[in-house]
């Protein structure tokens, strides 16, 4: 992309897709002409490395961008339309306007620049991974944060993701102000605890 003349070239991801309470976040990095080390999918890295690389990232970067789309806009929108409308906002929250976007596994339209989207982006492009680690660390703290307010549920574990601990929770305590209704186990346990947990 450089060689062709694109000298600002963003990476946009999203984390909490997934997810069955909790936001939707995403990230859009343009990184620096100097490699950052030690950048990956941010699945695949351990959290302590996700947050030195957060730091690295926000310090280093030409310029970055994350935003949040609420548990009850995901409801609103289903979390295909939320994701997109997630990963627009980020980049177009720049600073710096980025002159092509890399997508992570799907193409997002409305960007208003060239773009294409990678499958497993996060994996392949510096800058896809760097968004991923933004998002993904953004999330882990709202998620944390979260925890402090609905300790019961173990979100400081599970980050509101469907797991067998979470589906316990939910099954005994019915869900939570920051449960997303679209999702099918929480409408079951809504229905079978007929009340919200607290």
């Amino acid at each position: 992309l450089g060689r062709a003349g694109f000298a600002r070239v963003a990476g946009a991801d999203e984390a909490g897709r997934g997810a069955c309470a909790g936001p939707l976040v995403a990230g859009a990095v343009v990184l620096p002409a100097r490699p950052i080390p030690g950048l990956a999918d941010s699945k695949l890295l351990t959290a302590a490395s996700r947050e030195r690389l957060f730091d690295v990232i926000v310090e280093r970067a030409v310029a970055w961008s994350v935003v949040s789309v609420e548990h009850d806009e995901c409801d609103l929108l289903g979390m295909h339309v939320a994701n997109l409308a997630a990963l627009r906002r980020a980049v177009w929250r720049l600073d710096a306007r980025p002159d092509f976007v890399l997508t992570d596994g799907f193409s997002v339209d409305g960007l208003g620049v060239e773009s294409l989207a990678m499958w497993k982006g996060d994996r392949v492009a510096a800058s896809v991974a760097a968004a991923s680690i933004i998002a993904k660390v953004t999330r882990d703290r709202l998620m944390a944060a979260h925890h402090e307010r609905f300790p019961q549920y173990g979100f400081d574990i599970h980050k509101g993701y469907c797991t067998g601990l979470h589906q316990s929770a939910l099954d005994e305590l019915g869900p939570c102000e920051i449960h997303r209704r679209r999702f099918e186990n929480v409408r079951r346990a809504e229905r079978a605890v007929g009340g919200v947990g607290d």
